[in-house]
């Protein structure tokens, strides 16, 4: 059902509702003085005011919701009341599905959605099987000669390559890979832009330069008809609509094609590596997960996504979801007045005590047991919820259980430091490198 705004549904004429409980304004002043992140004001505005909290960092007012019922309204229930008007990377990922709005987003997003279906995921599954393939028999060279690695760097290679042999078709190779490092480069530099830049400053155009020129070689590639040793890939899809769509220009298909790169593998790597982190600390959590069913085993599957599903809660691939209300509206009884910006907050629902006993601690077993999680769809969301979800939900959870199903059973990282740190930019982010030697698993 399509439940965009201009649906032809009746005029909405929200209930009376209280005002949103408010944040002091020396919470947001004391926070300013101090520098600190986004995320900690969140964290003291939550806690001081609740799941639904006003605050003001500007003259827009500002609501915060944590509130699982809240949550589901805003992202799934009404969506056409709380609009995205932008995205924070439009500068690396211009009109692509992420950023675009309106009818050009629905267009986009149907084109793409058969992609990410069941039977669309199997056309890839291969590919990201071979991918792992690469990524265990790399491992096993550095255990055998005992290079030190960088696990970060290593969970990149994997995706960058799951992602490239599903867009184009060939596995990931040396050239390519340094070009795309520019993605990388892109996405941590953008936080420190202005938010409505549009123009490309001079920090960052020439990695962009570099990302258009990879993106232009695939795209002449494809529409070459020169498939890849793994068939015609996802770029097809794209060049193919170009044929019947005059809105499939050059430019949009790049911008597409970058889209799914940036959201294909810098979410996927940066999961792995804090799971990966997370399992130096909680080493019982991989043994319990290996004794869980054989090899192959549904059983062990399941346990292994368990694995990732926990490491999700603790760090989702999108830790804030900016919203903007476009009329009135009554928000869990609250009164939310037009123009208020919305800021939904995973990182913080997926760590309320409330939702989530003793939250900060890692423990898988709250996806595997009946009652080990909270049932509200709003609890737990890292990937949004709603129409405008991540497409690439089971792409994600497909590519990282099979990598750990190649990678769990024979290496253990023995990591010669940690970061300590973690950067809330575009994701969540370890700050700083991952170095570890490969150990042969006794497990």
């Amino acid at each position: 059902m399509d439940i965009e705004a201009g649906s032809g549904s009746a005029p909405h004429v929200p209930e009376t509702g209280r005002p949103v409980p408010e944040a002091g304004a020396q919470l947001v002043e004391r926070w300013r003085s101090e520098g600190g992140e986004l995320v900690e004001l969140l964290a003291r505005v939550h806690e001081q005011a609740g799941g639904i909290a006003a605050f003001r960092l500007g003259r827009t007012p500002t609501v915060l919701v944590t509130d699982p019922q809240a949550v589901q309204h805003v992202l799934a229930l009404h969506p056409d009341r709380y609009v995205k008007r932008s995205h924070r990377a439009r500068l690396l990922i211009g009109d692509g599905v992420l950023a675009a709005t309106g009818a050009a987003w629905k267009q986009q997003r149907r084109l793409l959605q058969s992609q990410f279906t069941g039977t669309g995921m199997r056309r890839y599954e291969q590919r990201i099987t071979e991918a792992a393939r690469t990524t265990a028999g790399r491992w096993c060279r550095y255990a055998r000669t005992g290079q030190t690695v960088d696990v970060g760097q290593e969970m990149r290679r994997f995706a960058l390559d799951a992602i490239w042999r599903t867009l184009t078709g060939h596995p990931l190779d040396d050239g390519t890979e340094r070009e795309l490092a520019a993605v990388a480069a892109v996405a941590a530099a953008l936080p420190t832009l202005p938010a409505d830049v549009t123009d490309a400053p001079a920090a960052v155009a020439a990695d962009l330069a570099r990302i258009d020129a990879v993106a232009r070689h695939a795209i002449d590639a494809a529409r070459s008809g020169a498939a890849g040793p793994d068939g015609p890939g996802l770029l097809n899809v794209l060049t193919d609509a170009a044929a019947e769509r005059p809105e499939y220009t050059d430019r949009l298909i790049r911008d597409e094609l970058v889209t799914l790169l940036v959201a294909g593998h810098e979410t996927t790597a940066t999961t792995l590596t804090w799971l990966y982190l997370l399992l130096d600390q909680y080493p019982a959590a991989r043994e319990q997960a290996l004794a869980t069913g054989g090899e192959g085993s549904a059983q062990r599957r399941h346990a292994i996504q368990a694995l990732v599903h926990e490491t999700l809660r603790l760090y989702p691939s999108a830790w804030i979801l900016p919203r903007h209300a476009t009329e009135e509206d009554t928000l869990a009884g609250y009164a939310v007045e037009a123009g208020t910006d919305i800021l939904v907050c995973p990182y913080l629902t997926h760590r309320d005590p409330a939702l989530w006993p003793d939250p900060e601690s890692f423990d898988p077993r709250r996806f595997t047991t009946s009652d080990g999680r909270p049932t509200h769809p709003g609890a737990y969301f890292p990937f949004g919820m709603g129409p405008r979800a991540c497409l690439g939900l089971q792409f994600a959870l497909r590519e990282s259980t099979i990598l750990l199903e190649h990678l769990l059973p024979l290496h253990v990282p023995a990591f010669h430091s940690t970061p300590t740190k973690a950067v809330y930019g575009i994701t969540v982010r370890p700050d700083g490198t991952a170095h570890a030697s490969l150990e042969t698993s006794r497990v």
